[in-house]
C-alpha cells in the first residue's frame, strides 16, 4: 500500500518506483505535527518474500514512533532522529531474529525553518541541490539490523527556497548496462540538469533515465526514488 502524500507548506514530497517489486525497498512519509513531515527510504536486504515481515514491522515503528517523537511543539529534532534510528534498529533485529542488513535514510522536514534533520544509516548518499551546486549527504552510521548497540549521528541541512533533496535506492545506483553502472554520478547529473521541476517530475525523470541507461525495464532489483522540493518563493529560513 502506497503512503498518502501529505500536503505541505511551500514544499512538496513525492516518491516513485518501478512497477515490478523484487526486493525490500520501502518508503514512507507522514505528517507528524502541524509544521513537520517525516520521511524515510529503507532497503531491507534479501528478496521480497524474505523482507516482507521486516518491512511491515519497520513501517509500523516508523509511523507510531514518528508521531510520538515529533508531535510536540517543542522538539529536539536531532535527538528525536537518533531515537528513531535506535528503535528502528531494534525492530529490524527483533523481527529478523538476528542480523539482517537494512540501509536507511530518514529525515524530518521542519516547514517553518526549512530545515531537514536526518540520519543516513549505510544508505546511498542523499543529494541536496541548491542554486549553486549539488551536494552529497553520505552515510552517518552503519545500516540498521547489524548491531544491537550501534547508533547513527543525526545531521541537519537547510532546504533553501528552490532547493531539492533527492534519495535514490541502491537499485538505481547499481543499475547496469553491460559493465557500466549508472552510479552516483548518474543520479547527480540528472538532478543538476533538472532545475525547477516538481518533486514528482524529478522522481519520474530519474526512473526514466535509469531505464534508458539500461535499455530495458529494471528487473534485477528494486529501483526507488524520493524527492523533497521547496518552493522557489518560500519562508525566510531562520539563522
Amino acid at each position: 500500500m502506497q503512503a498518502a502524500v501529505p500536503e505541505m507548506q511551500d514544499a512538496e514530497i513525492a516518491a516513485a518506483y518501478n512497477a515490478q517489486r523484487m526486493g525490500g525497498d520501502f518508503y514512507d512519509f507522514l505528517r507528524v505535527s502541524p509544521n513537520r513531515v517525516l520521511f524515510g527510504l529503507l532497503d531491507v536486504a534479501g528478496g521480497r518474500e524474505e523482507a516482507q515481515g521486516i518491512v511491515a514491522a519497520a513501517k509500523e515503528t516508523f509511523r507510531k514512533l514518528g508521531q510520538e517523537l515529533f508531535s510536540q511543539e517543542e522538539v529536539n529534532e536531532a535527538e528525536a532522529m537518533t531515537e528513531l534510528f535506535l528503535q528502528l534498529n531494534r525492530t529490524v533485529l527483533e523481527t529478523a531474529v538476528g542480523v539482517h542488513s537494512c540501509p536507511a535514510f530518514a529525515g524530518c522536514y521542519n516547514e517553518d525553518l526549512g530545515i531537514v534533520s536526518y540520519f543516513n544509516a549505510g544508505h546511498t548518499p542523499g543529494f541536496l541541490r541548491d542554486h549553486a551546486s549539488v551536494t552529497q549527504l553520505p552515510a552517518t552510521g552503519l545500516p540498521l539490523g547489524l548491531f544491537s548497540h550501534t547508533t547513527s549521528d543525526s545531521q541537519m541541512v537547510v532546504l533553501a527556497p528552490g532547493a531539492a533533496l533527492l534519495l535514490a535506492s541502491r537499485g538505481i545506483v547499481e543499475a547496469k548496462c553491460k559493465d557500466q553502472e549508472f552510479g552516483l554520478d548518474g543520479v547527480q547529473n540528472m538532478l543538476q540538469h533538472s532545475e525547477g521541476e516538481t518533486a514528482n517530475q524529478l522522481c519520474v525523470n530519474l526512473l526514466d533515465k535509469v531505464q534508458d541507461f539500461m535499455c530495458r525495464p529494471p528487473t534485477d532489483n528494486d529501483v526507488t526514488v524520493m524527492a523533497l522540493v521547496r518552493d522557489a518563493v518560500g519562508k525566510t529560513v531562520a539563522a
